[in-house]
């Protein structure tokens, strides 16, 4: 099974988006979604403060820049 990694924070509506459209792939593509939040590990922090949400699937790194439904599903369909 698919491990995908969600970097995020407190208080963070685009992250509840990604979470969100994760979930919806989650019904055609199965995977394990482990969400991390940013403010709880120092290197996570440094890693992805300006990039959250940040979706890591494999060596695929999604940051907010890119990250909507399109990009996620064919990262996913890449992976399958």
């Amino acid at each position: 099974m698919l491990n995908i990694i969600l970097y995020t924070k407190d208080s963070c509506p685009l992250c509840d988006d990604a979470k969100f459209m994760l979930e919806v792939l989650q019904r055609d593509y199965p995977f394990k979604l482990e969400e991390r939040d940013i403010y709880t590990n120092d290197k996570w922090l440094e890693t992805y403060q300006l990039l959250i949400p940040c979706v890591v699937i494999d060596d695929i790194s999604i940051d907010a820049a890119q990250l909507n439904f399109a990009v996620l599903s064919e990262a996913l369909e890449a992976k399958v």
